[in-house]
Order: C-alpha cells, then sequence, then structure tokens
C-alpha cells in the first residue's frame, strides 16, 4: 500500500539480519544505519496499478460522454418540442407564473434524470463495482440519486423565478446581476449543505477515536482554530474511497473525515490530512471560493446571454420560445451551460489546484511531517485507483486538484525550516 515505505522495510529487515549473515562472511564490513537518514527518506510515487491505469484511460470516455450528454439531452428536450409542451401544461395548471415556472422546473428535472439515469448507472455504479470502489446495493445508489434530485427540485423551485424575473425587467443585464446574487445564494447552500442535505444521505457523528480526536482538536487549537467541529461519516458501507473535506459556511463549517480513510491511514497521516483540511479553514478557501466560483458563474452567463440571443432570433419562433424568459428556453440555457463550461471550467480549476496546493503548504508548515504527508497521498492513490501523474490536458481540462505525483514530491522536497527560511503560515500558527 506504501510502496516507499515497503522498500525501507525491507531494507532495514536485511540489515538487521546481517548478524547472522556475518556468521559465515567474517570479511564483510556492516555498515550502520543513520535513523535520520532513513526518516529522511523520500517517500516513492508507485506507478498505477493495471486497474488504475484501466480505469484512468476509460475515464476519459466517461467524461467526454458527460460533457457529450450534459448538452445532446437538453438540446433533445427542447428541439422535440417536449419543453414548450411541459411549459405549457403547466401554465394551464397553475395561472401564476413563478408557480407554473416551478411546475416546469420540476417536470423538467425529472424528465432530465429519468432520461440520463442509464448513464449515471453506468458512470457511478456499474463502474464503481467494477472496479471495486463502491459497495452499495442498487437500491441504495437509487435512493441517493433519488434524495438528490428531490433537493434540486426544491431549492430549484424556490428560486428558479428569481432569474426568469431578472429576465423580464432586465433583458440585457440579467446575466450580471443573476452572477451576483450568486454570493448570497452559495453562502446559503453551503451554511444549510451540512444540517439539512448531507444528512439526508451521510450518517456523521463524533469520532470513534476519542485519543485521535483530542489530538485533532489541540492541531486545530495550534492552527487558530477555535471551537473547531470534526465529524466522522460512515462511509465504508457505500464506497472504498478515502476523502476528508471541508464543508458548511459561517456557523455551520466542519471539517469531515470518511471512516474509510481513518481505517487506513495512520494517526500521523490523519493529522497530516487533517492539517490540510484546517488550511482551508484558515486561509478562507470557503469563502475565495464563493468569489470565484460567482466570477465564473457571471462570465459564463453573459456568453449563454449572447449565444442564446443570437439562437433565439434565428429559431426562437420555431421552437415556439417566447424569449429567454420563456421557462421553456431553460434546455437552451443548459445546452449552452455545457459547452461554456469547456471554456471556463479550467479557469476553475486552475484555481482550485491553487488553493489545494497551498493547503498542503499549510499541513507541512503545521505539522513538518513531510513523510506523514507523502506517505497519506500514496495510500490514497492505491485506495483510490490514482493515476499518478496524468496527461497535461486531463491535468487542465478535469483536475481540481494537483496530480498525487506532484503532491508527493513536494511533500519530499519541502522543508524551509530546515533552512531557517521564513514560512508563508507561520504567523498563523498559535504556540
Amino acid at each position: 500500500m506504501r510502496r516507499g515505505l515497503a522498500l525501507i522495510a525491507i531494507a532495514l529487515s536485511l540489515l538487521a539480519a546481517a548478524p547472522a549473515f556475518a556468521q559465515e562472511a567474517t570479511a564483510a564490513r556492516i555498515p550502520t544505519v543513520d535513523a535520520d537518514v532513513v526518516e529522511r527518506a523520500p517517500i516513492e510515487v508507485p506507478p498505477p496499478t493495471p486497474a488504475a491505469v484501466r480505469y484512468y484511460r476509460s475515464g476519459h470516455w466517461v467524461w467526454a460522454a458527460g460533457i457529450a450528454l450534459g448538452v445532446a439531452l437538453p438540446a433533445f428536450i427542447l428541439w422535440s418540442g417536449l419543453a414548450v409542451a411541459l411549459r405549457s401544461r403547466c401554465e394551464r395548471i397553475a395561472k401564476f407564473w413563478p408557480l407554473a415556472a416551478a411546475l416546469f422546473l420540476a417536470g423538467y428535472l425529472a424528465l432530465d434524470w429519468l432520461l440520463s439515469l442509464p448513464f449515471a448507472y453506468y458512470a457511478e455504479f456499474a463502474r464503481q463495482h467494477a472496479y471495486g470502489m463502491s459497495n452499495q446495493s442498487v437500491g441504495l445508489w437509487l435512493r441517493e440519486s433519488a434524495i438528490g434530485l428531490g433537493v434540486t427540485i426544491v431549492i430549484g423551485a424556490l428560486f428558479f423565478w428569481v432569474p426568469l424575473a431578472l429576465l423580464r425587467r432586465l433583458p440585457r443585464a440579467w446575466w450580471l446581476v443573476t452572477g451576483a446574487l450568486c454570493v448570497p445564494f452559495l453562502a446559503l447552500v453551503l451554511f444549510v449543505s451540512p444540517i439539512w442535505i448531507d444528512p439526508l444521505t451521510d450518517d456523521f457523528g463524533r469520532m470513534h477515536d476519542a485519543a485521535l480526536e483530542e489530538k485533532i482538536l489541540g492541531l486545530a487549537e495550534r492552527a487558530g482554530i477555535e471551537g473547531a467541529r470534526v465529524y466522522e461519516v460512515a462511509k465504508s458501507a457505500d464506497t472504498n474511497r478515502l476523502n476528508a473535506y471541508v464543508t458548511g459556511f459561517g456557523a455551520t463549517k466542519r471539517i469531515v473525515l470518511w471512516d474509510t480513510l481513518l481505517a487506513k491511514l495512520s494517526p500521523e497521516q490523519v493529522l497530516v490530512v487533517m492539517g490540510h483540511e484546517m488550511g482551508h479553514y484558515v486561509l478562507r478557501h470557503v469563502v475565495l471560493g464563493i468569489l470565484v466560483y460567482s466570477a465564473i458563474i457571471t462570465l459564463a452567463l453573459g456568453t449563454i446571454q449572447l449565444a442564446a440571443a443570437a439562437i433565439l432570433a434565428r429559431s426562437g419562433a420555431r421552437l415556439g420560445l417566447r424569449g429567454l424568459a420563456d421557462p421553456a428556453a431553460l434546455p437552451l440555457v443548459l445546452a449552452l451551460a455545457g459547452v461554456a463550461g469547456l471554456l471556463f471550467m479550467p479557469v476553475a480549476y486552475a484555481w482550485s489546484r491553487n488553493q489545494e496546493h497551498e493547503a498542503d503548504r499549510f499541513a507541512l508548515e503545521l505539522t513538518r511531517d513531510n513523510r506523514g504527508c507523502a506517505s497519506a497521498f500514496v495510500t490514497m492513490q492505491t485506495s483510490n485507483l490514482g493515476y499518478p501523474r496524468p496527461d497535461a490536458w486531463v491535468v487542465w481540462m478535469r483536475g481540481t486538484h494537483p496530480p498525487i505525483g506532484t503532491r508527493v514530491d513536494f511533500c519530499n522536497t519541502y522543508r524551509p525550516w530546515e533552512h531557517a527560511e521564513a514560512l508563508r503560515y507561520e504567523q498563523l500558527f498559535h504556540e
């Protein structure tokens, strides 16, 4: 599971057996071992397993198919007339236009969910089981998918009228105002997710290892986090993957550890992982993320506005659309969003990779445990079927995190404290 550590262990075992060999080869000289040298030996990045290579390469096709489906499916619903027929039916049921729009959105999302279910089943269930990454039953997977649909419908029904109202009143500037409103909207969703949404599918609780929890809270105090909340979530019944993350906003912000990660990492490795998550917390990456993603959404909406205006001028009447403020134009917006995502998401991913790298730096400066950090990433690579050094285009188009190989290299070499160099985040630590 940790190839670098395994090689070191083998070398040490041979050295421990050297006196026995020396009885037969008295002329041999037994070298001494400097424990500090062993401790500083870099952790090797193991080559991907054959299964990881297959998972990586087949993932290109799954990703491309997902992008294509995200454009083709709403385009089909629009050009087939299903969207206009659904909108007309909803307007006959509800005369109050915001209610009719909410009904349309619910119907559209349900239709989209049903039509995309075969692909979702393959990508999220069958493929994960084929590679030994999932433990879910098909019933549990379907239940969680349906819950996700229900949550999306509820949230969408509550807020869908807002951009429609802006389109009616500000047909040229609606995208700019909508983008600005994404800031409070995303903050609200992040605020309620840990307490109302996430518990619908996951079982959160206190950490089972009280001693490790105490160490984590002590590390949090050193990182300047008061009243830190750490939760363990039971994911082993669903998946074999390892994960930890920061969620929530303001008073609901918390650090979450999957039980699968706790089962496979040593306490020292867990502390480094927690240092990384604490870095997100202390460096305000959640707040920055809301601002950055809102700005990217605004630019994407502006692009969609230009493209949609051209399409509606040419084909709007033939499609039965009354303009972009027509709820039936939603699939047009979503299809264009799929195309715009290819332009703007790489920018968002590049920013995300930078934040993840800085969280790694924060963890190393906080713990100064280079081996624990590097070996934790190696364990995650082998457990998650990671491909340590992906192609450049994969990193650019799909990489929300730096490649595992790059992160292990950084963990092996980043030691400014050994050269009396200033630490980037030292002023944030509480001794």
